[in-house]
């Protein structure tokens, strides 16, 4: 049943019986931290929102190692784990933005990145094709550096990217999301392409 349902996306994911598990419950822990984080931040509580910052990459990290060690990959832990990450990036980027901590443009180019894969999954699910995509090592590197960006930024608020390293991590941020923006895109119109035509190949 649930292979109709997912097509081949979900050999992908080798699922347990039960979607109530560790992993998911940290998934959804770390969405609910976002609200909290921003608040925080909007009140002036840097430390505090350094904090249930640097808790939630902990989750990030802690969800996707308990999930392939003790085989609880679920379906919908596959999605809702993207969905946290991003949310709690957007937040982050757009409040730091706001406060005058981080610049305009980098939160620019973090949230347009995204927009394009969430725009990317919406084009594929309306054309029912369901890739078999994976994060590639760059998207996982892009997503590294743009969490460092909002750490080291957090530890100096009131002199915005004041460490001596900040200034290196803003630009390698700035060029891994341009570059892993552009890489999905390329991916992106490829597999729309080979779905398209293969959806429409006249039956034999």
């Amino acid at each position: 049943m649930l292979e109709k349902l997912y097509g081949k996306a979900l050999p992908l994911v080798k699922t347990s019986q039960w979607p109530i598990n560790i992993p998911n419950i940290l998934t959804v822990g770390r969405i609910l931290l976002t609200p909290l984080f921003v608040i925080l931040l909007l009140k002036g509580y840097f430390f505090l929102a350094l904090l249930t910052f640097t808790l939630a990459g902990i989750s990030d990290g802690l969800d996707g190692f308990i999930a392939r060690c003790f085989n609880q990959r679920t379906v919908i832990g596959a999605y809702l784990d993207p969905i946290a990450d991003k949310f709690l990036l957007i937040a982050a980027y757009v409040t730091l933005a706001v406060l005058d901590i981080v610049p305009g443009w980098i939160s620019v180019l973090v949230i347009s990145r995204d927009t394009l894969i969430l725009a990317g999954i919406a084009v594929f699910t309306f054309s029912d094709i369901r890739p078999s995509i994976r994060p590639t090592l760059l998207s996982k590197c892009t997503t590294a550096a743009q969490l460092g960006l909002v750490f080291i930024a957090l530890l100096e608020p009131d002199v915005p990217l004041a460490f001596p390293v900040a200034l290196p991590v803003l630009w390698l941020t700035a060029a891994l999301t341009i570059c892993s923006g552009l890489h999905y895109m390329l991916v992106g119109v490829s597999v729309l392409q080979k779905g398209l035509e293969k959806n429409h190949q006249p039956d034999r």
